[in-house]
């Protein structure tokens, strides 16, 4: 009995050691910290789930699903995307980004065609005729009719047209810098949009990522645990109870990993889609915690300006296009003026072949003014129309400002609750590891059942999992933020 005894002491004391050493080797951020590197293929064997995080640079291979130092052989990756890369490739190979600049070419194209009405325009022409009975023509100084003999006539002409006023062509050249301030305006706003969906994109992709270092660490040491109770259990020390609550707990969470590490390819998919990324090809995106821990932080106490939002300028650009088309109608009975020439170089012959043998040419120019009179009072009801369309678009302008207001409310709310939430996890996981730690060595020695380490673990995976949602919920809420204030950059 007393061999018992000892025996049973010594199994102890050496358990509670190691625990201590694992404890003290443990005892870190729940978050991955350094500069972090991660390819499209990464975490995806199965085989290793010893996953180790610390404060240096990483390469994840696509071959052990583990971290190595990324100074040997970082080579492999064709492409590397920090956030701000990921951030310019888009901005350079988006197809709904370029397909706005093309609509910003088409847009100064729609200027030119519009103003060439203001230059002269030429035109040639050419008439054969052959009179069958010849013409009458009346005799100025006699006042007899007599018939023309020229049957055949030729008549080659050039005509040169000069518009000197018309209000079509005025309307083109005060709408041209608008028009032209409306496709710049829309691409604007495609880059705000594709900024937010790929650094959304991005911080979703690690969220997953921290998700598989954190359900990594909750399976060793739940393998641990397995292994521990799976020895007490043959030892006699506890029974089955304990090793089969183990292996349900360690299959939970790798259920769980399995899970994280299939959701990064298809993260990957929707990152590759908002960069413009073909899909073929393969990249590794790399990420400094540190970094985005200290720029979580935005200034609250700034007031809400509804003319930095793109929306509320692209509406102000469409109201002025609205008043110019007004002004257009109200000045529809104007009459337009424009100048001519035409030059015309006469061939006349009673026989077709002599045709061309002799010229008669004449020219002659002249103004001509157009005058409308009446037009059916289809001006009046297009100068009615264009003011209820700028009526109505008053009404969009307070609808967006409200719009605009509410959205600046909600993502401010949700911005400040996430941070509150992000410093109470914080304070949790470091809790809950504290907790478990204790747990852990108190059920080695006998003081705790095995439920006890299991509440305790789930608790710490718990607390890790709410933590990181909550860092990459402020991360997202920070954007979301930026946009609804009119601030989130562009430039990149």
């Amino acid at each position: 009995m007393l061999h018992r005894q000892v025996l049973f002491t010594c199994f102890l004391l050496i358990f509670s050691l190691h625990a201590l050493a694992q404890f003290a080797v443990r005892d870190s951020a729940s978050l991955t910290t350094g500069n972090t590197l991660i390819d499209e293929d990464s975490l995806q064997a199965p085989g290793n789930n010893n996953v180790k995080r610390g404060p240096q640079k990483f390469r994840i291979s696509n071959e052990a699903a583990d971290i190595s130092n990324n100074d040997q052989g970082s080579d492999i990756f064709t492409d590397i995307f920090t956030l701000n890369d990921c951030l310019k490739y888009a901005l350079k190979h988006q197809p709904a980004l370029n397909q706005s600049f093309i609509d910003e070419r088409v847009a100064h194209l729609n200027n030119g065609i519009t103003l060439s009405s203001w230059l002269p325009q030429v035109n040639g022409a050419a008439t054969f005729t052959n009179y069958i009975q010849g013409t009458p023509v009346i005799s100025p100084s006699t006042g007899q009719v007599t018939q023309n003999n020229a049957y055949y006539t030729s008549i080659p002409s050039i005509s040169a047209t000069q518009t000197i006023f018309n209000t079509d062509v005025l309307l083109a050249v005060r709408a041209a810098k608008l028009n032209t301030l409306a496709a710049q305006q829309n691409i604007t706003n495609v880059k705000i949009t594709l900024v937010s969906q790929v650094s959304k994109a991005f911080y979703d992709m690690l969220l997953s990522v921290e998700q598989i270092y954190a359900f990594a660490e909750d399976s060793a040491r739940l393998e641990k645990n397995k292994s521990d109770a799976y020895h007490q259990y043959v030892s006699g020390i506890v029974d089955k109870v304990d090793y089969m609550q183990a292996v349900i707990a360690l299959n939970n969470t790798l259920s769980q990993l399995k899970t994280s590490r299939e959701t990064v390819q298809a993260k990957f998919a929707v990152l590759k889609q908002y960069m413009g990324y073909r899909p073929d090809k393969k990249f590794a995106i790399q990420f400094d915690t540190t970094e985005m821990m200290q720029n979580i932080y935005v200034d609250t106490l700034v007031t809400l300006q509804f003319e930095k939002r793109i929306e509320y300028q692209q509406l102000q650009t469409q109201k002025r296009i609205q008043k110019e088309t007004t002004a257009y109608y109200n000045l529809g009975f104007l009459p337009s003026v424009s100048a001519f020439y035409d030059y015309n170089y006469e061939f006349e012959n009673n026989h077709f072949s002599d045709l061309y043998g002799t010229a008669y040419p004449y020219s002659l120019w002249g103004l001509q003014l157009n005058i409308p009179l009446f037009t059916g009072l289809r001006r009046i009801e297009n100068i009615h129309k264009s003011k209820l369309l700028q009526e109505r678009i008053d009404w969009d302008e307070v609808n967006l400002e409200m719009a605009i207001y509410s959205d600046y409310k909600q993502s401010m709310s949700n911005y400040k609750s996430n941070i509150y939430f992000l410093q109470t996890q914080s304070e949790n996981v470091r809790l809950a590891r504290e907790v478990y730690n204790i747990v852990r060595l108190q059920y080695r020695e006998g003081i705790k059942a095995y439920l006890d380490v299991i509440i305790a673990e789930n608790d710490l995976k718990t607390a890790e999992v709410s933590y990181l949602n909550a860092l990459f919920q402020v991360l997202e809420s920070k954007i979301d933020l930026e946009k609804s204030m009119g601030d989130i950059p562009v430039a990149y």
